[in-house]
């Protein structure tokens, strides 16, 4: 070990500064949306084997997986902070930065996920961008390491107060978050966020072209509708002007990736249903159709009820997987549980997934749509809010 001196202590306490804050910047961000790291946590074991062994069979630990990851960050973070049980600290920190280092490394070269989900959905890194930020960490986190004592003076009861204190904090935060709507939301589904731009119907779709001068260097960029204009670039036999890009840009794109509603009969029903302008739209969104309880039914029914009764749209959008021979049992599995459980008649509709879970984290979940914009999201435990909600003030 380092021969500890007055520089050693300087270094080491702005090692630890540095590395327990991004500590608990890391496990905040995905502390207010725990069930959004459980979903990557999943995407890891389906996506990764190691010499034949799928780690399919353990995703329903994931939310378990999940929150203890977000606690040890956390803990750890505190920790460092706050000087307390330094060498086990020291030694915690060693083993979790070499296990994310590696893990990202191998993410990095192999790319079967694309994102870490390291900073939950508040920062989005690519996967190199996520290894060589746990390569600088590795740094300070080696010396934190090799410059590690036990304090002078025995202060155990403190450090285990500290300790229990940082645990219930950050577990009883994630756990409201699981069972309410995430107290902040980093996602393209917020409160208040336009999901399409343009609500007028009838818009063209618009191709920008950017072409260059081989000879001046020029560039121009132009709608290709304005064809007559450029007609001397895009018609240009002597291979001076070269195509460079052409982007599409349709005016009905929503801000989600991968995100589309479709019908029964795989019709495009996104526009509609998102960017409704006559009335509300009240949109039961459900990511597991399997999983959904008691409560859940319950909470769809209310939902549908109170909408029935305040003579506003009501729609029902559901992932529901094909069968194992690829059939299309999707409408077969939704309309069993639609029938099951008395909640017809109702307009339902398909959708991916990861974008519907995106959208909102609890299973059932609720998002009232008008203009095109977020007027708000309900946890189905927290159903009952929707009628305090001002519909009728919707512009």
């Amino acid at each position: 070990m380092i021969q500890e001196t007055k520089s050693t202590i300087t270094w080491r306490i702005i090692a630890r500064w540095f590395v327990g804050l991004v500590f608990l910047f890391s496990s905040f961000t995905k502390g207010v949306d725990p069930l959004g790291t459980a979903f990557k946590i999943e995407e890891y074991m389906t996506s990764w084997s190691f010499f034949g062994m799928s780690f399919t069979a353990f995703t329903p630990l994931a939310p378990f997986l999940s929150m203890s990851l977000i606690t040890a960050e956390f803990l750890v973070g505190v920790l460092l902070l706050t000087g307390a049980f330094r060498k086990l600290t020291s030694w915690l920190l060693l083993l979790m930065m070499t296990f994310f280092t590696f893990t990202t490394l191998y993410d990095a070269i192999s790319n079967k996920v694309s994102d870490c989900g390291c900073f939950g959905d508040f920062l989005k890194l690519s996967n190199w961008q996520t290894f060589w930020k746990n390569v600088v960490l590795d740094v300070p986190t080696v010396y934190i390491f090799l410059t590690r004592r036990w304090p002078r003076r025995k202060r155990l009861e403190r450090d285990l107060l500290i300790s229990l204190a940082a645990i219930a904090a950050m577990v009883i935060f994630g756990l409201y978050n699981i069972n309410n709507d995430p107290v902040l939301d980093f996602r393209s589904w917020k409160v208040g966020n336009r999901m399409i731009d343009n609500i007028e119907e009838g818009l063209p779709v618009i191709n920008i072209a950017t072409y260059s001068n081989s000879q001046s260097g020029e560039v121009k960029t132009f709608d290709m509708s304005e064809w007559k204009q450029y007609e001397y670039i895009l018609t240009d036999t002597t291979g001076v002007w070269h195509c460079d890009t052409i982007v599409t840009k349709d005016p009905y794109d929503v801000h989600a990736d991968g995100f589309m509603v479709q019908d029964r009969d795989g019709n495009d029903m996104t526009f509609d249903l998102i960017a409704a302008t006559h009335e509300p739209v009240l949109i039961c969104t459900v990511h597991h159709i399997d999983k959904i309880n008691d409560k859940g039914v319950k909470a769809i029914a209310d939902a549908k009820q109170y909408a029935d009764e305040k003579g506003f749209r009501f729609a029902f959008l559901a992932f529901a997987p094909d069968g194992e021979n690829g059939d299309d049992t999707r409408e077969a599995t939704v309309l069993q549980f639609l029938y099951g459980n008395k909640l017809m008649p109702v307009e339902y509709y398909f959708g991916d997934e990861k974008a519907i879970e995106t959208m909102v984290r609890s299973n059932p979940g609720f998002v009232l749509m008008h203009n095109a914009t977020v007027q708000g999201k309900w946890h189905y435990r927290n159903v009952g809010k929707i009628k305090d909600f001002p519909i009728e003030k919707i512009d």
